[in-house]
């Protein structure tokens, strides 16, 4: 590292010697490795970003009202996306936007860390969490003089970064309300996002789930799925193939779809006297606590984990699990016992699979162990698994057998699923709580539906009371109109405008 120009290893307090936050000391690393200039950034200039997104709009509309209180304050605001290209910038200091211009923190260059070396916006998008950046806490020296204060936006929908709120001054400026000003700006940017996305529901947030252990089956091939179509078999295979090699399997494609139980498929199949550990990323405050539970757990044999949704992962996170797997692959987690022959060190060696939505929003530390990669295809792909998985989660959930009727069954089949089996796994539930043979009328009204936006709250009770009604008279559509109060014409028109298809 820059041994002789580093920032301030330490900051003394009452004759302490307080170190430089973990954080930090990663991203000067990164960015040495990076090759970042020292002396002076060179930020990639695109010229293009997508100034129509849900999320440009909000955030543009948020930093302008935020920008009208902060006008005579020597403050820059900005939008960045998820790979940091700042998308608009916003301040009443012109000696500030001059100075901003020189070092190229401007719309249409990209201040990643990779790009930029440490600096607020990217260490924010880097570790998803809000940061500050003051003065020589910069790699690059020509950014010393200012103190950057950035905070992620996550789509309130998805989880998924869609970029920063990034806000800089002077470094001799006050900045102890910058991080919260940023803050308030990226959380009303999301809200206002989820806001007009008509009705949409937000992600759940994590619940603290560690891990979930699956005990081992003896018995080859427990656990699997069987009598789903060629997409999902061959995507199976393809990872069984790939464990069986001993390579780390990423399996990508849309939430919901499947990857994480077609990982474990394979892991159960291959490794059946495995315990498989099932972990998703915690929320923020919670990574700490969770990366310390990894250490005795991956110190014990015969162990295999699917990670899921790795791309939540701040940056410094997947560096630490990066080193704690090699660790454990390795046989030197916890520092306990020895490989000790083929046998046993083949018991210690680490098998590790993880999901993610697409394969580049794998953090590049866990993208670095990946050898294999799996496609897993999306419900609507492979429609001839609905009803082999349905019957099989209505067994499940109720423990014998549910009937479905032909109407239901075509239903089932007809929907496009686009919250795959997850999707599925939920109207499932509704209706096989309801009866042992299930009808038209006890699926979730939007499995009869299909719109190209998201409904209001208005819209949903009168497409549900539609769908209701249509279910009882399937085969009169005067009779369905009378008991709804609509004429044959309007309710034709509602039909359309809802998309509803009830099988006959």
């Amino acid at each position: 590292m820059r041994e002789g120009h580093l920032p301030e290893r330490a900051r003394l307090h009452d004759d302490s010697v307080v170190p430089v936050p973990q954080r930090l000391l990663d991203s000067w690393q990164r960015s040495e490795e990076y090759g970042v200039p020292l002396d002076d950034v060179e930020p990639v200039f695109t010229g293009t970003y997508d100034d129509e997104s849900l999320f440009f709009e909000c955030g543009r509309e948020v930093l302008t009202n935020l920008h009208r209180t902060l006008a005579n304050e020597p403050v820059s605001l900005m939008l960045t996306d998820a790979d940091g290209l700042v998308l608009n910038r916003l301040s009443g200091d012109r000696s500030l936007l001059r100075a901003l211009d020189a070092v190229h923190l401007a719309p249409g260059f990209s201040y990643a860390e990779r790009e930029a070396g440490t600096n607020g916006l990217g260490l924010a998008l880097a570790d998803r969490a809000p940061t500050v950046v003051r003065a020589d806490e910069h790699y690059a020296l020509s950014l010393c003089t200012y103190t950057c204060a950035a905070a992620p936006v996550l789509d309130p929908l998805t989880g998924r970064v869609e970029g920063a709120v990034n806000l800089t001054t002077w470094s001799r400026s006050s900045s102890d309300l910058l991080l919260a000003l940023a803050q308030s700006a990226a959380g009303t940017t999301a809200a206002m996002m989820l806001a007009r996305s008509r009705g949409r529901r937000p992600r759940p947030q994590p619940r603290g789930e560690v891990f979930r252990i699956e005990k081992p089956r003896l018995e080859p091939g427990a656990g699997t799925l069987d009598g789903l179509s060629r997409p999902w078999t061959e995507a199976a295979a393809r990872a069984s193939a790939g464990v069986a090699e001993g390579r780390v399997v990423a399996a990508v494609g849309e939430p919901g779809s499947g990857r994480a139980t077609l990982l474990a498929q394979a892991l159960r199949s291959v490794r059946p006297r495995d315990r498989i550990l099932a972990a998703s990323a915690p929320a923020p405050q919670d990574i700490e606590p969770w990366l310390g539970l990894w250490t005795p757990e991956l110190d014990k044999p015969h162990t295999a984990v699917v990670l899921r949704d790795v791309e939540a992962l701040p940056l410094w996170a997947a560096e630490r699990l990066r080193d704690l797997v090699l660790a454990a692959r390795a046989g030197s987690v916890g520092g306990g016992g020895s490989a000790g022959g083929a046998g046993d060190g083949d018991a210690r060696r680490i098998v590790l699979a993880v999901t993610a939505e697409r394969l580049e929003d794998v953090p590049a530390p866990l993208a670095s162990l990946v050898e294999s990669v799996v496609e897993v295809p999306p419900l609507r792909e492979r429609p001839d698994d609905v009803l082999p998985l349905a019957r099989q989660i209505a067994r499940r959930l109720r423990g014998h057998e549910i009937v479905f009727t032909r109407t239901a069954e075509r239903a089932l089949h007809n929907h496009a699923w686009p919250g795959n089996v997850r999707a599925l796994g939920d109207a499932v539930r509704f209706a096989a709580t309801r009866a042992d043979v299930v009808d038209l009328r006890h699926l979730p009204p939007e499995v009869l539906s299909g719109t190209s936006h998201r409904l209001s709250r208005i819209e949903a009770f009168e497409r549900d009371e539609i769908v209701r009604v249509l279910s009882r008279h399937a085969s009169s559509m005067k009779a369905a109109a009378d008991e709804l109060g609509m004429s044959r014409a309007t309710l034709y028109r509602k039909i359309s405008q809802y998309g509803i298809d009830i099988p006959r």
